[in-house]
């Protein structure tokens, strides 16, 4: 059993960074693979970027490539979501995820979910 919260949402402007962080609870964390999703009101959620267990590998939405950055520090239990380069497009409730095998795409593939945090990014 994992319990995931997020922090470090707020209010920004275009170009601004922001950084946000997931806090987990439970010895199993570790072996888990993260990701952080984001969703607005209507429509469906979004993988933004995922990491394996072990911190080797990390896939990206084509939309945050190149400007977001996901680590984790499993001696702290902890994963972060690092966003620069901020734009409107990236205004969304974002939320950590966590799921006991490989990284996947799809929102349904996690079994584990933070309740979110607010990204809004003004013009």
């Amino acid at each position: 059993q994992v319990q995931l919260v997020e922090s470090g949402g707020g209010l920004v402007q275009a170009g601004d960074s922001l950084g946000l962080s997931c806090a987990a609870s439970g010895r199993a964390f570790g072996s888990y693979a993260m990701a952080w999703f984001r969703q607005v009101p209507g429509k469906e959620r979004e993988f933004v970027a995922g990491i394996t267990w072990k911190g080797d590998r990390t896939r990206y939405a084509d939309s945050v490539k190149g400007r977001f950055t996901i680590h984790r520090d499993n001696s702290k239990n902890r994963g972060s979501l690092q966003m620069n380069r901020l734009k409107p497009d990236d205004t969304a409730v974002y939320y950590c995820a966590a799921v006991p095998g490989d990284v996947g795409l799809e929102a349904d593939w996690y079994d584990y979910w933070g309740q979110g945090t607010q990204v809004t990014v003004s013009s």
